[in-house]
């Protein structure tokens, strides 16, 4: 394990891997439920999950969205991909002496009005204040805890056939963000795909029965997380890069930057692996939903045991997909 810290043990790679997987789990166990976005608990009566999440995003208010908005949608998200229904959210504060107040209230406002939009309930907090130079404006840490209702989630168990889904456009939060920096001189116009999904994923869940299993691609982008996928439940998984659905706004400027936008951050996708016989009613039902509108099959479960994720290119050859291996955009969210 590497010394120190660097700013790419933050970007959902492969560096984020091991310190994940060679310190925390290795202190804390548990290695099983550091294979979902949220944890799965058996209480009396049932089942629940709990998630926990950190946002230090740059800058705080971004196109399409602010860290108040995010903190709210990417904790529901990661309870509705796990099958939950989001019901209850703790939030912490780290605020820097000198933060504008009116900053603050918008922030604020931001995270109540993303709450009521799906129906949590922001129930404990904590805030603290440290002096001036020793944080960057503003840290938001979630709690979420969400519940199983009966005959509703995911079976967790792919067979060979089993189609892969996204829920839209790839790279729209990386591409928004790094514009709204104004370090590299572009003017992406584009807004961030910040946005809560549970309203979707609980429509999928409720119209049909082939959902395998879901996640939330965020740090480091669709190849990263399905790569986790691939090599956690040890299957072999091929992607059509053609059928990846991108926007020409998000491809121009990774081409321009030296970008990969498999390898982008997403804040408002939903990454399923769903039954072959399926897909097409599952397309149907995303795509009723604006955040939903451009969803596509993109490749398919075609062994069980290699635990590899591969991309087709556009000549037909084959290539590996693995983790983001450097750092790409830190602080995205």
């Amino acid at each position: 394990m590497e010394k120190f810290i660097s700013l790419a043990h933050g970007d959902g790679g492969e560096l984020s891997h091991r310190l994940i997987r060679d310190l925390f789990i290795d202190a804390f166990g548990e290695k099983d439920r550091a294979m979902l976005d949220a944890a799965i608990l058996d209480i009396a009566g049932g089942k629940m999950a709990v998630t926990t999440d950190s946002f230090v995003i740059k800058p705080i208010f971004f196109p399409g969205g602010s860290i108040g908005k995010l903190a709210v949608a990417g904790t529901v998200n990661d309870l509705a991909v796990s099958g939950a229904t989001p019901a209850y959210l703790t939030c912490g504060f780290v605020i820097e002496e000198g933060f504008p107040v009116a900053d603050l209230k918008q922030v604020v406002t931001d995270m109540a009005k993303e709450a009521r939009k799906t129906g949590v309930s922001i129930v404990a907090g904590d805030t603290k204040v440290v002096e001036r130079g020793s944080a960057d404006g503003l840290y938001i840490n979630t709690t979420g805890i969400g519940v199983f209702e009966p005959n509703k989630g995911c079976s967790f168990e792919c067979s060979e056939g089993d189609a892969i889904i996204v829920s839209g456009t790839i790279g729209d939060h990386g591409i928004a963000v790094l514009a709204a920096r104004g370090e590299l001189g572009i003017a992406a116009p584009i807004n961030s795909d910040c946005a809560s999904l549970n309203g979707m994923v609980s429509e999928v869940l409720s119209q049909t029965s082939g959902v395998r299993m879901m996640r939330d691609p965020t740090r480091g982008g669709l190849a990263t997380t399905l790569v986790e996928i691939a090599e956690d439940f040890q299957l072999t998984l091929q992607l059509k890069e053609l059928a990846i659905p991108i926007r020409s706004e998000v491809q121009g400027a990774c081409d321009l930057l030296g970008f990969d936008p498999l390898y982008l951050a997403n804040e408002g996708k939903v990454i399923l692996i769903v039954a072959d016989s399926e897909k097409e009613k599952i397309l149907e039902i995303l795509r009723k939903f604006p955040e939903g509108r451009d969803a596509a099959v993109i490749g398919s479960v075609i062994d069980k045991q290699k635990g590899r994720l591969l991309l087709e290119t556009p000549l037909g050859s084959r290539r590996m997909l693995t983790r983001l291996t450097g750092p790409m955009l830190p602080r995205i969210c």
